[in-house]
């Protein structure tokens, strides 16, 4: 329940979020001396470590400046500080856990996104129903005013999944997370109903692992991967109230091997997607 993000509110009509104030500021103060300096994005991008399009939604406000990114921006572009200063002056809402900030980052430009799940579904994959069930039994309680930003966040996060079609996501998912019924009877069937629909998309593959499964590699708990744009390989685990990067290409490795071996032992893509079915059809 970690993957919370206090991003700004959603306007009633178009139901998307809105870029802040400071990261419009921000972004126009990058624009301006990248055009002074007679630089196209593509030509800045490489100079300051990130893509041409990761550099255009920072320029129109829809992305935080990543760590570093401010620094080989004042240096590439002469700024005399001036961005720097501007981006003393953003500020982040409250909802994405510290422990999570670097892994939200990498992952708005992964090529690739790799998810096991035992605990719960997954916050990409989550419903709004389902999220804000998770809020509201957190402890130590939260606002409701907390309840909402997280909210927010949350299915603004899920843009991901729409906005990099060319992103390959693949989730593998206990079957048991379906089962227990968290929310209530109808908070599940719409559970369902949105997994299946998610997974009709060409980029996004769900994985069941069954209850009974005698050979398991994934006993070890949740993991996510992720490839960067320059093919770099990253992994992520969780606990309750920690969180730790994993770069180690050794680390990294044992996890990729142990994720390939969990995509054999669960159910395939058609038997998974047969499986929610049928739990959908059941009463």
């Amino acid at each position: 329940m970690h993957e919370r993000r206090g991003l700004p509110m959603m306007s009633s009509s178009s139901k998307e979020p809105e870029a802040s104030d400071g990261l419009k500021t921000f972004g126009a103060v990058l624009k301006s001396f990248r055009k002074r300096a007679g630089l196209t994005q593509e030509e800045l991008a490489p100079e300051v470590g990130c893509s041409s399009h990761f550099l255009s939604s920072i320029e129109q406000g829809r992305r935080f400046p990543p760590p570093g990114f401010v620094d080989r921006c004042e240096a590439a572009l002469d700024a005399f500080g001036t961005l720097r200063l501007a981006a003393n002056q953003l500020s982040r809402k409250p909802g994405l856990a510290t422990w999570f900030r670097q892994w939200a980052l990498l992952e708005q430009e992964a090529v690739a996104l790799y998810t096991y799940e035992c605990r719960l579904i997954p916050g990409l994959l989550q419903t709004p129903a389902y999220a804000r069930t998770l809020f509201v039994n957190q402890l130590p309680p939260l606002s409701d005013e907390q309840i909402e930003e997280q909210l927010v966040a949350r299915m603004e996060r899920q843009r991901l999944l729409t906005e990099r079609p060319n992103t390959a996501y693949s989730f593998i998912l206990e079957e048991h997370l379906f089962l227990r019924g968290v929310g209530g009877h109808d908070v599940t069937m719409e559970l369902i109903d949105h997994v299946l629909a998610l997974a009709e998309r060409r980029n996004i593959e769900v994985q069941i692992m069954p209850v009974v499964r005698e050979q398991h590699a994934g006993l070890h708990g949740p993991m996510r991967l992720l490839e960067t744009p320059e093919h770099r390989w990253f992994a992520y685990a969780e606990g309750q109230e920690s969180g730790q990067l994993l770069s180690d290409p050794n680390v990294v490795s044992i996890l990729q091997m142990r994720y390939a071996r969990m995509r054999a032992q669960a159910l395939s893509f058609e038997e998974s997607v047969n499986l929610l079915k049928r739990m959908r059809g059941a009463r």
